[in-house]
């Protein structure tokens, strides 16, 4: 009932505005917009290979029917045809031309000719599961996922601890040149991923991490967003209660790691969530830095799927639904932060 009331409450009781015929026409519509494609990539990564790239294409995952003809071992696809005016299931034998020559299934010694242009498959909803089986038992897609983990994962870690004690300095600390080192800090976030990545990459190569997973990991750990969003919430902690560690004797450390970082936990959750979407994600990076398959992460490993001449959407698809679990496993535990931690650090 709860529930019913909030989704049904009006800007004035009793009657309805505008805006809230506004309200639900922008929530329902955005809603709509970000969920249809995701749905269609779940429903589409249970469709078989041909199903992918029929045309028109169906909302549901679907097959053609088949059926087996006495004598024979090889399942022929049926096909709906008008012959004398009636609608009938047959099995196709073979297209010469515009001509399909097809038969009964019930009495398949007398041949029938038809336009192929006017015969239509018989579909009936089909999952294909192994879609998904085969990668995991015929392909390296658990070893690509372990490495996304384990890049992800550490990476992360290493994140809120650089970021947090950056930030830590510059918004508890005065020294000479503080508002300088921030203000190349944010300056740093106008510049984008491709005038870096050369430089960035002969110093990978210079300290031999290529084809490394911590080649991945290390040049990504401090990032000019996560410092300036953390300083801006340690910014509303208190300096009187820092002061008050100070005078009980705690150290440096202890007032950061006991008292600093419990209080910046809403802030943490959101650059944990934003360093997961962005380690998770990432692709041009490590197809830059790996070479071999045994290091590649899930989102290179993804692109193997696609060869010169053909792309097995029907794999790539399944796997990117995988991959999408984590990350919204993530997301889902730590949403109730994302609003308190953003609004808090002033970050828009």
């Amino acid at each position: 009932m709860a529930l019913l009331r909030f989704l049904t409450r009006t800007r004035h009781p009793g009657r309805i505005h505008i805006t809230d015929v506004l309200s639900w026409v922008w929530l329902i519509g955005g809603t709509l917009l970000v969920a249809i494609p995701v749905l269609w990539a779940v429903l589409s990564s249970l469709k078989t290979e041909a199903e992918i790239t029929r045309y028109p294409p169906t909302f549901l995952p679907k097959a053609a029917m088949q059926v087996t003809l006495p004598g024979e071992d090889r399942p022929r696809s049926l096909w709906q045809a008008e012959v004398e005016g009636k609608l009938r299931e047959l099995a196709l034998l073979r297209r010469i031309g515009l001509s399909a020559q097809l038969v009964d299934p019930a009495a398949p010694e007398a041949v029938i000719k038809a336009d192929s242009r006017q015969i239509k498959p018989v579909l009936a909803l089909h999952v294909a599961t192994e879609n998904y089986s085969d990668p995991l038992t015929q392909f390296d897609f658990l070893t690509y996922l372990k490495n996304s983990v384990f890049v992800t994962v550490v990476a992360t870690l290493l994140t809120l601890l650089v970021n947090s004690a950056a930030a830590f300095a510059l918004a508890k600390y005065r020294f000479r040149g503080r508002s300088l080192v921030f203000g190349f800090i944010i300056s740093a976030l106008m510049i984008p991923l491709s005038v870096v990545m050369v430089p960035a990459f002969l110093v990978v190569w210079g300290v031999g991490l290529t084809d490394n997973l911590w080649g991945i990991i290390l040049p990504a750990v401090a990032t000019p967003t996560g410092v300036f969003l953390l300083r801006q919430y340690m910014l509303t902690i208190p300096d009187e209660l820092i002061e008050a560690a100070r005078v009980d004797a705690a150290s440096e450390f202890r007032i950061y790691w006991r008292i600093v970082l419990p209080l910046t936990a809403p802030a943490l959750a959101v650059l944990a969530i934003f360093s997961v979407l962005w380690r998770w994600n990432d692709f041009l990076w490590p197809l830059v830095v790996l070479t071999s398959r045994s290091n590649f992460t899930l989102q290179v490993g993804l692109n193997a799927f696609q060869g010169e001449f053909s792309v097995q959407w029907h794999y790539i698809l399944a796997m990117a639904v995988l991959s999408l679990i984590p990350v919204t496993a993530v997301f889902l535990f730590l949403q109730r932060h994302i609003t308190t931690g953003i609004a808090q650090s002033g970050m828009k």
